[in-house]
C-alpha cells in the first residue's frame, strides 16, 4: 500500500530518521520503509532534493564516506538547528493529527 505524503511531512520524517544517527540517502529511505512496514516509500526524486534543501537550510551536514556495500555515499547528520526544527515540526504535526482525530471521532459535528 502506498500513502501519499502530506506537504511538509517528508522533511520531518527525514529529520526523525537522522535523529538516530548519520545515514546515507538510501539508508534514510529504507529506514522509513522499515519503520512504516512498507506503508511509506520515498522516491529518489523527492528524497535527494529534500536532503539538499535541508543541508542548505543548515538542518543537516553532509560528508562523503563508504557504505556497507563498499561504495562512496554521502552521509547526512542532523545538526542542532535540525533538532530544533524537528521538535517544532513534531509539535505542529501532533496538533494537526489530534485535530483530524477529533473530526473523525464518532459523533463529531
Amino acid at each position: 500500500m502506498r500513502l501519499d505524503l502530506l506537504q511538509g511531512t517528508l522533511d520531518m520524517m527525514i529529520l526523525q530518521a537522522l535523529s538516530w544517527g548519520p545515514m546515507h540517502g538510501y539508508g534514510v529511505a529504507r529506514w522509513l520503509e522499515r519503520t512504516t512496514d512498507d506503508a511509506l516509500r520515498v522516491e529518489e526524486g523527492s528524497l535527494y532534493p529534500a536532503l539538499h534543501r535541508m543541508t542548505t537550510r543548515g538542518w543537516l551536514t553532509a560528508e562523503w564516506g563508504i557504505s556497507e556495500n563498499n561504495r562512496r555515499a554521502k552521509y547526512y547528520t542532523i545538526t542542532e538547528a535540525g533538532r530544533r526544527q524537528l521538535r517544532a515540526e513534531a509539535a505542529s504535526w501532533a496538533r494537526f493529527a489530534a485535530a483530524v482525530a477529533r473530526v473523525m471521532a464518532p459523533g463529531a459535528a
